[in-house]
């Protein structure tokens, strides 16, 4: 196990609080701190401590029921790490409102990549997701699902796109942001002529592509581009790269970008060979 269980009586108890109120604190912000929530999370958290990503537990939290349950997942965090247990009603004043999963855990993350460290240390058969725009932490955190399931080896966002250390973000995703490498940071100008300059193959998803997606060819290098839920990708990118679409019956703006995502990458996944 992490470490003995310390049992956490009072919700003000200053040891745990980082893990008070975790929905008033998803507004204020975290300061390089993430919660990590429900048991499938915690073991990608327990994966994610110690690889060498920047990424490790801080402190866990547990319904006093569900101890036996993640016994074997705390065996994997280290023994530093300090584990809490409390009864239902205890716990749910904590989180704030009643956390039925009853399984938390505080994390943090630092030595977090620059873009152009990230995709310079991409091996020479490469497979990308990149976004521009993604305002929505469900659609985010599918989108690190897609990306972790089809091979994706990283994930790049504009600085404009909402942050995957999210906690809602991070618990749709069941933890492969937790996995999947990714940096968040400058214009998606700039996050495009960094992929061309790396000889990346770049198709932008877009109902208004030029090509079929199941015509697009296979590359060693590969980046999928996929824009804001509404207004897609910008005109002026759409222009400086190659674009494809997802046929679809006629009726029908888009499909959920999400969704778009990872009919896309299983195909692009499919053609080099991901998969």
């Amino acid at each position: 196990m992490a470490s003995d269980l310390i049992r956490i009586d009072d919700p003000a108890d200053p040891r745990i609080a980082g893990l008070v109120s975790i929905r008033e604190r998803d507004l204020t912000g975290r300061h390089g701190l993430f919660i990590a929530e429900g048991t499938v999370v915690l073991r990608m958290l327990a994966t994610a401590d110690g690889a060498g990503q920047g990424i490790r537990a801080e402190a866990i939290l547990l319904l006093e029921n569900r101890v036996e349950g993640v016994a074997a997942i705390l065996a994997d965090f280290p023994a530093s790490v300090p584990v809490y247990v409390a009864s239902a009603a205890v716990f749910d004043a904590i989180a704030g409102f009643n956390m039925h999963r009853g399984v938390l855990a505080l994390g943090s993350r630092d030595q977090a990549p620059r873009m152009e460290e990230l995709v310079g240390g991409l091996p020479e058969k490469s497979l990308v997701l990149a976004a521009c725009g993604i305002s929505n932490h469900d659609n985010m955190g599918s989108m690190f699902r897609n990306a972790a399931a089809f091979g994706v080896d990283a994930v790049l966002m504009d600085e404009t796109s909402c942050d995957p250390m999210y906690r809602k973000a991070i618990r749709v995703s069941v933890g492969s942001v937790l996995s999947v490498p990714f940096v968040r940071e400058g214009s998606v100008t700039a996050l495009v002529g960094r992929l061309q300059a790396e000889g990346f193959a770049i198709w932008g998803l877009s109902p208004r592509g030029e090509t079929d997606l199941h015509d697009i060819p296979p590359a060693p290098r590969t980046a999928l581009l996929v824009g804001t839920e509404g207004e897609g990708l910008p005109q002026h990118i759409m222009s400086s790269i190659r674009t494809a679409r997802i046929r679809q019956k006629p009726g029908l703006d888009s499909l959920n970008v999400a969704t778009a995502t990872g009919i896309a990458l299983h195909q692009v996944a499919m053609i080099n060979g991901h998969i």
